[in-house]
């Protein structure tokens, strides 16, 4: 029996700060040699140790609102004063290759995306390939003490993380897939399942 081909995935992963997004998803890169990691664009400056091209492409607001007007993003949106954007090409090039693509957005930039994947514009490219995952802390306290373990941030910025962590995890029931990351492991297990159960979907 003769079945469908390997389906490519836009794989969309959504987390608060501190829920151990970033690791995962480097665990599936690392394990999932089809799978291209989508670097997005921004208006907002480097941090340091980041690298153009790498983490993010850092563009001027000038330069951003031209592609906008171009029509080049396939989602767009303003986070904390700064323009973060998915170049419609970097997706539709690596899927069309028959490439896996990673995402790393949040809730806002998901819930754009999972319009255009439902009809929207280049509905026809993300349709059947969209799957979405929101990882989430156990409990808001811990993940204010992984947050003070870090000791990267003030506590006025954790206390905004903490709430923009809270506003984030009101939007999980949107997304398919759900995982509690209160074990690193178990939780790479969930995900990597999800990866492996969607490459085998029926899609109609």
């Amino acid at each position: 029996m003769n079945g469908p081909g390997r389906r490519s995935l836009l794989l969309v992963i959504s987390a608060p700060s501190g829920a151990g997004k970033t690791t995962l998803c480097r665990r599936l890169l690392g394990e999932f040699e089809g799978m291209t990691y989508s670097v997005s664009c921004t208006t907002r400056p480097p941090r340091a140790g980041e690298k153009d091209g790498r983490d993010y492409i850092f563009l001027s607001e000038e330069e951003f609102r031209r592609r906008v007007d171009a029509g080049e993003f396939l989602e767009h949106a303003t986070v904390h004063g700064y323009r973060y954007g998915t170049l419609r090409s970097t997706v539709e090039d690596a899927l069309g290759a028959g490439h896996d693509v990673l995402m790393d957005i949040d809730v806002q930039g998901a819930a754009s995306l999972r319009a255009v994947a439902r009809g929207g514009d280049g509905g026809d490219v993300l349709r059947g390939a969209y799957v979405d995952v929101f990882i989430a802390p156990p409990s808001l306290g811990s993940l204010r003490r992984r947050l003070e373990g870090r000791n990267q941030d003030s506590g006025e910025v954790i206390a905004a993380r903490l709430q923009k962590a809270a506003d984030e995890m009101a939007h999980w029931r949107e997304y398919m897939y759900f995982i509690i990351n209160d074990d690193i492991e178990s939780a790479y297990d969930a995900l990597r399942a999800v990866v492996l159960a969607e490459h085998h979907r029926v899609v109609a």
